[in-house]
């Protein structure tokens, strides 16, 4: 989609913080397209086509928040900015910033700064009384034999600054927490990790293990009040020993009752962080305890999910996310779905080149299938977690229940017969 300035649109102009490695660039540049608003982009990476764009796309270090507030309040001054959004976790800070020193609704950035650090997310979880899991932190500079055996198992490693369980890890036992300690700051050596941080992290979040089917809810926060959106069904168990997500089917399945106590969960996490606008997804589990707040994040829901929720009137969740931050009114919030809706997030079956995807013309004659979706392509190397970050892939159904929905789900899965060789078949050395 060109990013040319339309002399005929109204006189709404976005800035759009896009990480490169972001999913959401043509989910919320349509819903831009559609509320007629002129979109400038910036990208964390150089991007080819900037020298032809007209000066609607930009370079800008995210993690340089000073300097680059600095240089779009300049522009701003020639080229006045409606709304400053963030797709992705990455510019979540700076598009706090930016919108600060222009005046315009955000969250407070020492709200955000929780949600982008999950040890600063546990100690204010905690010390507001919102369940959490239990944690302690630790030093890569130390030895992780120096307290293996002092921890009650079992627990979960994890960064406290990367997403979608890269490098989160189940230890049961001393053995598994010291490989486990050492294969995560293995990861802290590797350049995407460093360059997302600004540097080598040096510690490790360690949380006691909680027990219990995962969920997942979207939401949206007007002036500090929190609207649900969606509850998402996660039926995989993610036990370990690493937690690669794959089904997400809404409605959900679970009683109203509890559904009621996720939301204020939820509603008690955003109280305590401080958030007050915009996107919100939260992950949590539920179990014998009941519902146990696990993440919180001020943006959307990861990769291409969101294209299984249709509100009313055909918005998507990313026209909802521009219409809030644009100022625009809303009819309704409901979601439009007849019946349910899931996606499934294919799992990487190994580590290698993807050599071909087998039966993908059977899959999608499954019934309730939607589209199949596949972001890996021919001759590219496919890292699973822990170490990965890169979704291969989304299958999308729909279907008069949830159930239904999961099944279609499954049995397209089961047709894909995903070919992947080692590195050392004429790739290079495997480095696993």
């Amino acid at each position: 989609m060109p990013f040319r300035p339309n002399p005929t649109r109204l006189a709404m102009r976005l800035l759009l913080l896009l990480p490169s490695t972001s999913y959401k660039t043509a989910d919320f540049l349509k819903a831009a397209e559609k509320l007629n608003a002129e979109v400038i982009v910036a990208c964390n990476q150089e991007q080819t086509m900037e020298a032809i764009a007209q000066g609607n796309l930009h370079t800008l270090d995210f993690l340089d928040i000073e300097h680059s507030t600095d240089k779009i309040v300049q522009m701003a001054k020639a080229r006045p900015i409606s709304a400053v959004l963030s797709t992705d976790d990455e510019g979540a800070l700076l598009a706090a910033a930016i919108s600060s020193a222009l005046a315009l609704k955000t969250n407070p950035m020492s709200a955000l700064a929780p949600t982008l650090d999950k040890a600063q997310l546990r100690e204010r979880l905690l010390a507001a009384g919102v369940p959490s899991p239990a944690f302690e932190r630790y030093s890569t500079d130390r030895a992780p034999e120096e307290f293996a055996k002092e921890i009650d198992y079992p627990v979960v490693l994890k960064p406290t600054f990367l997403s979608g369980s890269q490098g989160v890890i189940r230890a049961n036992n001393p053995d598994e927490f010291k490989q486990a300690f050492r294969r995560i700051k293995a990861l802290f050596q590797d350049p995407e990790v460093i360059q997302k941080r600004g540097g080598v992290a040096n510690e490790i979040l360690v949380e006691t293990y909680i027990p219990g089917k995962e969920f997942a809810f979207e939401g949206l926060l007007q002036r500090g009040r929190l609207i649900p959106l969606a509850f998402f069904d996660k039926p995989d168990p993610l036990e370990g020993p690493f937690f690669e997500e794959t089904l997400y089917i809404t409605p959900s399945r679970l009683p109203r009752t509890v559904q009621d106590r996720i939301f204020d969960l939820v509603k008690n996490g955003t109280y305590a962080l401080g958030l007050k606008e915009g996107p919100l997804h939260a992950e949590m589990r539920v179990g014998p305890d009941g519902p146990i707040l696990l993440e919180i994040a001020a943006r959307s829901i990861g990769g291409h999910c969101s294209r299984i929720l249709k509100f009313a009137a055909g918005m998507t969740l990313e026209e909802i996310i521009l219409r809030h931050a644009l100022g625009f009114p809303f009819e309704s919030l409901a979601l439009q779905n007849k019946g349910a809706s899931g996606v499934m997030m294919i799992p990487i079956p190994k580590r290698g080149i993807l050599v071909a995807v087998k039966g993908l013309d059977e899959a999608k004659k499954i019934t309730g299938i939607t589209e199949i979706d596949l972001s890996a392509h021919r001759g590219q190397e496919i890292i699973p977690l822990p170490e990965g970050r890169s979704y291969f892939g989304f299958i999308f159904a729909k279907g008069s229940s949830p159930q239904a929905v999961e099944d279609a789900l499954r049995k397209a899965h089961r047709k894909l017969d995903i070919v992947v060789e080692p590195r050392h078949k004429g790739f290079g050395a495997d480095p696993s």
